[in-house]
């Protein structure tokens, strides 16, 4: 049909020409979508303020041949404008819509959007740590994507753990029969904390003290960079304890 409508979060935009965007929004049916705002960068333009990054919105789109025609938005989630406000929360924001973009394409991608949606309405109420809540989704979406990590058994022979021995490449931790010489280890508090990061359990994520955090939040990019094949801008500006990471 020429004419469709869909849920979606706003990832980025790109100006074209002197008041159209370009702009790129996860959908929660139809996958990533492009697609032409005309006329939003007046300031006499309905919905231009709903078209920014990290809102989302219920939007009717015309189906083009390269781009699609954004014709409605209404707003279902105003979270821009409390994220742009808090300088970690944004940087954390930015992170994860440049990780949803490079993880999502045309197809269905329900479980990516449901996550973004909910990860960016947690920053905007600050419900956690904008650090923390960042890293659990880099670990989450990979997860969904199929790189779930393993922070208990082996990834290699599935042998129990604990293991203290953490590979990027073979998928986190490993037996000692396994591990490659040199193998980063990682202690029982920092493992404790990336499970809790993978499977949403705040109150013992919010107990880790800033050295395991910090730990922590090291092992995730490592994790996310080697899996998204080249590094997440964005990352370069998230704000942590004692500054950008």
């Amino acid at each position: 049909m020429p004419l469709y409508r869909d849920e979606a979060v706003v990832l980025r935009t790109h100006k074209l020409g002197e008041a159209d965007r370009i702009v790129t929004l996860l959908s929660r049916e139809h996958g990533k979508i492009r697609a032409v705002a005309k006329g939003v960068r007046r300031t006499s333009s309905r919905f231009g303020a709903r078209l920014e990054p990290f809102m989302v919105v219920d939007a009717q789109f015309y189906e083009g041949r390269s781009l699609d025609i954004v014709q409605q938005a209404e707003t279902l989630g105003a979270y821009g404008g409390d994220i742009v406000g808090d300088y970690a929360s944004y940087t954390a924001a930015n992170a994860m819509v440049e990780t949803a973009d490079r993880l999502t394409d045309d197809g269905n991608s329900l479980q990516q959007y449901l996550l973004l949606v909910g990860a960016l309405r947690s920053l905007a109420r600050r419900e956690h740590p904008a650090g923390l809540t960042l890293d659990s989704y880099l670990l989450r979406s990979l997860a969904i994507a199929g790189w779930a990590p393993s922070f208990g058994d082996c990834a290699v022979t599935g042998a129990p753990g604990p293991h203290s021995a953490f590979v990027v490449q073979l998928g986190g931790v490993v037996a000692d029969a396994v591990a490659p010489p040199g193998s980063p280890r990682l202690d029982a508090a920092t493992l404790a904390l990336l499970g809790a990061l993978l499977s949403g359990d705040w109150p013992v994520a919010e107990a880790a003290d800033e050295r395991t955090r910090s730990q922590a939040t090291g092992v995730i990019a490592a994790y996310a960079q080697f899996h998204l094949e080249r590094g997440l801008r964005s990352l370069e500006h998230v704000e942590r304890a004692g500054g950008p990471r």
